[in-house]
């Protein structure tokens, strides 16, 4: 098959969740003989040189097509500005499906799924829609956006010929609330690179062992203020890296530093990608998680991936992954500072019971959350989608 993907940003992810989960299963078509092609936006390439040679990246350039992981990347113009730059650059992309001969065109997300009426209408593709969050829901919108994202929602639950859901939660809220049937395929879990100590602790003032951390956009309903909030109660001399930075959330980013720079062990790391991410995440105690909307987070399957101990918001999507609180998976109530705090401080005050509970809890994920698995499962969703066109 002829699959276009619609409404990321491009590859290959550096940071974004939608990034990673096209990357993952975009590389795994490819390798199942399927020819997959990506649509980017330009400000979203990466250094060659930051990049493992053999994933073959060969950014793309103007007109001309780029590679990497065997998936074709091309770039359609996005201008500048919050909300602006995917919805004209989504727009552009489901045009440029029209005429090309795709046997599916994958739209992510829900404001891309406005345009899935062009190639609905305008090709015989099949037409999936992947939804990995209830984005009109996301408090850093405004009115005029969550209008347009709803609108996108509503599309979402009509147009396609198959709805997908990263998350149980997820499928829960189109069969009860849009009356529309999905197939659920979970992220899967990534296989990561263990790396020692290094140059990128020590930027840090980090030591192996001895910080927690939060990963991720810093936006309001990932709530990364709580963490710096819970851990200012917590009694300990561990560190806390907040990895991660605005996403059109200036001022909201410049009220969490302002935060951080009141607790000496914090640290703000910026975005951090690559090995010198995958260095913080070794040797991390920690992983904290409070956040208040989420899809299904791939961060957190990373850090079941590296078998660290967790502290996570209770939120229908987290306990599908985390399952029961106990040591090395610990759950607080979403918004609850102390109840956060108490959960931290509980991690580290017994980290021998802490590390056993996380390496059984990590040994469960991955069991459940396998990108081959999910690749085949999306093949059977585009055979669908492709017969319902036929």
């Amino acid at each position: 098959m002829r699959i276009a993907m619609v409404g990321l940003r491009g590859l290959p992810a550096t940071f974004g969740g939608i990034e990673k989960h096209v990357e993952e299963l975009g590389s795994r078509l490819v390798a199942a003989g399927h020819e997959v092609t990506v649509y980017c936006r330009p400000s979203y390439a990466a250094d060659p040189a930051t990049i493992r040679p053999e994933y073959g990246y060969v950014p793309p350039v103007g007109r001309t097509p780029g590679r990497y992981r065997g998936m074709i990347l091309r770039n359609l113009p996005a201008p500048d500005g919050k909300g602006l730059e995917a919805f004209v650059h989504s727009g552009l992309a489901a045009g440029a499906s029209v005429g090309r001969g795709y046997d599916i065109v994958h739209f992510h997300a829900l404001g891309p799924g406005l345009f899935t009426p062009i190639p609905k209408y305008l090709t015989r593709a099949g037409v999936v829609q992947t939804i990995h969050g209830l984005d009109d829901e996301r408090s850093k919108w405004g009115k005029a956006a969550k209008l347009l994202l709803g609108t996108g929602r509503r599309f979402s639950a009509r147009v396609p010929d198959e709805v997908v859901v990263v998350s149980k939660d997820l499928q829960r809220t189109y069969r009860e609330v849009h009356g529309r049937e999905s197939t659920y395929i979970p992220n899967g879990g990534p296989q990561v690179r263990h790396i020692p100590p290094g140059a990128t602790l020590a930027k840090h003032g980090l030591e192996a062992g001895r910080y927690a951390m939060f990963l991720g956009r810093l936006v309001p309903e990932k709530d990364p203020g709580l963490v710096i909030e819970a851990f200012r109660a917590v009694e300990t001399d561990v560190r806390l890296a907040i990895v991660g930075d605005s996403a059109n959330t200036d001022d909201f980013t410049a009220g969490l530093k302002a935060a951080a720079a009141r607790d000496p062990r914090v640290v703000m790391t910026g975005y951090v990608y690559g090995d010198a991410l995958a260095e913080i995440m070794t040797s991390a105690a920690l992983f904290l998680q409070p956040s208040k909307l989420e899809g299904l987070p791939i961060t957190l399957l990373e850090a079941a991936a590296y078998e660290m101990a967790c502290v996570v918001s209770d939120i229908p999507p987290q306990l599908e992954v985390v399952g029961e609180s106990g040591p090395g998976h610990r759950v607080f109530p979403v918004t609850d500072a102390a109840a956060f705090a108490d959960a931290i401080q509980a991690e580290l005050a017994d980290r021998q019971a802490s590390t056993a509970g996380a390496r059984e809890w990590s040994r469960e994920v991955a069991a459940h959350y396998d990108w081959d698995q999910a690749t085949a499962q999306l093949i059977e969703v585009y055979r669908r989608a492709a017969r319902r066109r036929s």
